[in-house]
């Protein structure tokens, strides 16, 4: 089922141009880019964070730094482009997902540093929850497992740990919020009526959110032990929530908000049941449209598409990869068998194939489809002949076999079968590994003209609920291939290396 038209309820803003301002908050940088109305890109500015490590397993941001680099690079961007306020039609935010920020509505601090959705602390409290129904006590309602990867878990540490957090949040004293929520507030006000809003994308990767209600789930939050009066308005994923009250943007309509990856799904236009998008960075994200039905997967994460406007929502399966191009930094900056990123594809080119060499990069276990926190890195088939081009071969080959194996499992779980797979992210400019992720795959692989996909989706959300873009098909038009990798390997050949990749990954098991 695709998305269909939204005339019935499309607020239109007829007095402002049409550039849409996508604000990317993301793990490591914050950005604004704005777009014009054929999605071109008119101008960027970006700031990165801090990247505060307490200790072995933990990761921080801090909030109120991720607010201020927000607005420096609205005012950065708008100045940039000569725009003027008036000339932007509406801002989309996108954001790093399941990170979780805990706030005064009074005063708008922070009680404690953001708790990054990569952050291990709450491994214990997971396995207390857990208790002998398992990991899946929840999955059917919203979709996911008990992980340390998702925002409940983080919210019932900062009130276990926080003196006072707890009965200060059931009194509404406290708000909750992943970075969209953070972000959204502050921009519409802050204490000063600022909307205590998410979407249904980052509130479906809370644990907290019934797939099918759209609304909080009361026996995930009495089991998490979160408060509802902590908790923002669901809303969808793009509709005008109210106008920006700082910034060189002020005035102007917030109106979209979707999660990194699901932005980087309406980015792509992967608007139908599916359609699917891999986006590769320093680990790598595998989401296909499923449709109006959510579907359950006990190796996939089942999560709300988006919502847009007072349509039905559409829905996910999505496979996380921990690591794909960690492992070319490892490579770099571990190793020392590359000087950039970029030279691994020169390297691997070196050699013909891999050589026999396989590479699981498992450093802190595997995600999708496997869920073994117990595995770690293993390199095997090595043998005298083995040189440094085949292990950069096999590094690059790992981030497709590991795409391989999610795509597979979403086959089994959801009867899809790819026509095709577009791909954004830094690692599509390595040629070589779009080629090898065709041939594994055995479908075509598909670059954007436009690869800031996720900060288009959100310039897509936006621009939908004001009228710029039209409807769903609008964003097809506005979606251009740049360049189309078909699979040039027989297909015994395929199946016969992907049973020795699968060969290696049990090797890595069982290890910590």
């Amino acid at each position: 089922m695709a998305w269909g038209s939204l005339s019935g309820w499309t607020a239109r803003l007829p007095d402002v141009s049409s550039y849409l301002a996508a604000l990317d908050q993301g793990t490591t940088s914050t950005r604004l880019i704005l777009f014009d109305e054929a999605a071109r890109t008119v101008a960027v500015a970006r700031r990165e964070h801090a990247q505060i490590l307490p200790r072995a397993g933990w990761v921080e941001h801090d909030p109120i730094e991720i607010w201020e680099r927000a607005v420096e690079v609205i005012d950065e961007a708008l100045a940039e482009s000569g725009l003027a306020a008036s000339d932007v039609a509406a801002i989309g935010i996108t954001n790093q997902r399941e990170t979780t920020v805990v706030w005064d509505r009074a005063t708008g601090e922070p009680l404690y540093n953001a708790i990054v959705w990569q952050d291990t602390r709450t491994a214990a409290l997971v396995r207390e929850l857990a208790g002998e129904p398992g990991v899946d006590r929840l999955r059917e309602r919203v979709g996911l497992p008990l992980s340390t990867y998702f925002s409940g878990p983080k919210i019932a540490w900062i009130l276990e740990h926080v003196p006072g957090a707890r009965e200060r949040a059931v009194a509404g004293e406290l708000a909750f919020g992943t970075i969209d929520s953070w972000i959204a507030w502050n921009l519409t006000g802050g204490v000063d009526g600022g909307a205590h809003i998410t979407d249904v994308t980052n509130a479906s990767r809370t644990l907290l959110m019934d797939l099918r209600t759209l609304d909080w789930h009361d026996e995930s939050l009495e089991l998490i032990g979160v408060p509802q009066a902590m908790l923002p308005e669901i809303r969808s994923s793009s509709e005008v929530y109210g106008e920006a009250r700082v910034s060189a943007l002020r005035g102007r309509p917030v109106a979209g908000i979707v999660g990194d990856q699901q932005a980087a799904l309406l980015g792509q236009a992967c608007i139908a049941a599916g359609e699917a998008k891999s986006t590769y960075g320093t680990g790598s994200f595998l989401l296909v449209n499923t449709g109006s039905e959510p579907i359950g997967s006990t190796t996939l994460l089942t999560s709300v598409a988006a919502r847009i406007g007072s349509e039905p929502a559409s829905y996910v399966l999505e496979g996380s990869i921990a690591v794909t191009g960690a492992a070319v930094q490892w490579l770099r900056d571990q190793i020392g068998l590359i000087d950039s990123a970029a030279a691994i594809e020169e390297l691997a080119l070196t050699v013909p194939d891999n050589g026999g060499v396989y590479f699981v990069p498992a450093f802190s276990g595997l995600f999708a489809p496997h869920w073994r926190p117990d595995a770690r890195g293993a390199i095997v088939g090595l043998t005298a002949y083995a040189r440094a081009g085949h292990l950069a071969r096999a590094t690059l080959e790992a981030t497709a076999w590991q795409t391989r194996d999610v795509l597979d499992a979403m086959r089994e779980d959801a009867g899809i079968e790819l026509e095709e797979l577009r791909v954004d992210g830094g690692m599509t400019a390595n040629e070589l590994l779009m080629q090898v992720q065709a041939d594994v795959l055995g479908v075509p692989v598909v670059r954007p003209r436009v690869i800031e996909t996720t900060a288009l989706g959100a310039a897509f959300a936006a621009g939908l609920a004001c009228g710029v873009l039209a409807d769903a098909e609008s964003l097809r038009e506005r979606w251009h291939a740049d360049r189309r990798w078909e699979p040039a390997i027989d297909a015994d050949l395929r199946e016969a290396e992907h049973a020795r990749w699968t060969a290696a990954v049990a090797r890595s098991l069982d290890w910590a």
